[in-house]
């Protein structure tokens, strides 16, 4: 007899927290459109994996009726087992060699402008995925040369110069999300480490410094006004240009719980704090995700630079 494999075994043995109901500025309509189904039926026929359904993405009906899908490559397992995140916990397959064309592919049928392509933590290879990522990035130039891409990686904890593989690569926008304050990293991010994640995004800065740096936050779990002002403070110091920062909803009981709700007046404030210390862009509302309007983000980051440089000119 077969035993269905827990999505989540390392939290099976939680205590189940009780999930608040959620006020109404969280709430969203379903949105149901053709153009939702078809990039639905795209991603299927292309066999590929979309942190947009892995995540319970709350945005998933406005994005794909746009027909903007973030990929997730690699696999839909994580080895990572963090508090918060509702993709599958366990022992990976083995890596798809043709993934990469697929993905360029569906970015060409989909006729993306920017595309966000992320993927799952993988401890068990030898360079992180550090080779595939910059693979499926030069893959999707070459059959998509008009689309500007951009990256959100995991860490690479451990896997030495693995990461400037992909600072080669190029992409236009270089994303590796922080989630959350340093004291809480033991409960919401236990396999990861505060400042190898702020050494890998100065690492990219440096690496090229033309490249546009990005990072998030999450709210709700346990951290304070103070504790997000000293993130901001540490991300400009990595020369980070570009900051989101959105609400944490618990997926399941055997998630963290939430803490608190922050307001829409919480998170205006939290945009001008950002705004104040030199973020290039910053989106922070209860429903902002790291891909979220990634398109028009893109174009506001740009302009903002090319304002930044004329006044300095």
């Amino acid at each position: 007899m077969n035993v269905p494999r827990l999505r989540h075994p390392e939290k099976a043995k939680k205590v189940d927290s009780v999930i608040p109901r959620k006020p109404k500025w969280i709430r969203k309509k379903k949105i149901d459109s053709p153009e939702y189904y078809e990039t639905r039926r795209l991603m299927r026929d292309h066999n590929l994996t979309t942190v947009c359904e892995e995540a319970a993405c709350p945005n998933i009906g406005e994005c794909w009726s746009k027909q903007h899908a973030t990929m997730m490559i690699m696999g839909e397992v994580c080895t990572r087992g963090c508090s918060f995140c509702n993709v599958a916990t366990g022992r990976p397959d083995q890596l798809d060699v043709f993934e990469p064309g697929r993905v360029a592919q569906a970015v060409k049928k989909l006729a993306l402008r920017h595309v966000v392509i992320t993927s799952v933590d993988r401890d068990d290879l030898q360079d992180g995925g550090a080779e595939h990522i910059a693979q499926t990035i030069r893959a999707v130039r070459h059959h998509n040369p008009g689309t500007t891409v951009e990256v959100l990686t995991p860490d690479f904890l451990g896997k030495g110069d693995a990461p400037h593989a992909v600072f080669e690569a190029a992409p236009d926008v270089f994303n590796h999300n922080l989630e959350t304050v340093p004291h809480l990293y033991p409960r919401v991010r236990p396999g990861a480490r505060y400042y190898t994640s702020l050494r890998l995004l100065d690492d990219a800065k440096r690496a090229n410094p033309g490249l546009f740096t990005k990072s998030g936050l999450m709210v709700g779990l346990g951290e304070t006004m103070n504790d997000v002002r000293q993130v901001m403070d540490d991300l400009r110091a990595a020369q980070v240009d570009f900051l989101t920062v959105g609400q944490y909803l618990q997926p399941t009981p055997k998630h963290h719980p939430i803490d608190r709700f922050w307001t829409p007046e919480e998170f205006a404030q939290l945009e001008s704090i950002a705004r104040a210390k030199g973020f290039l862009h910053v989106s922070a509302t209860p429903l902002t995700r790291s891909s979220f309007h990634a398109d028009a983000d893109f174009q506001q980051l740009k302009a903002a630079r090319e304002a930044q440089l004329s006044r300095t000119s």
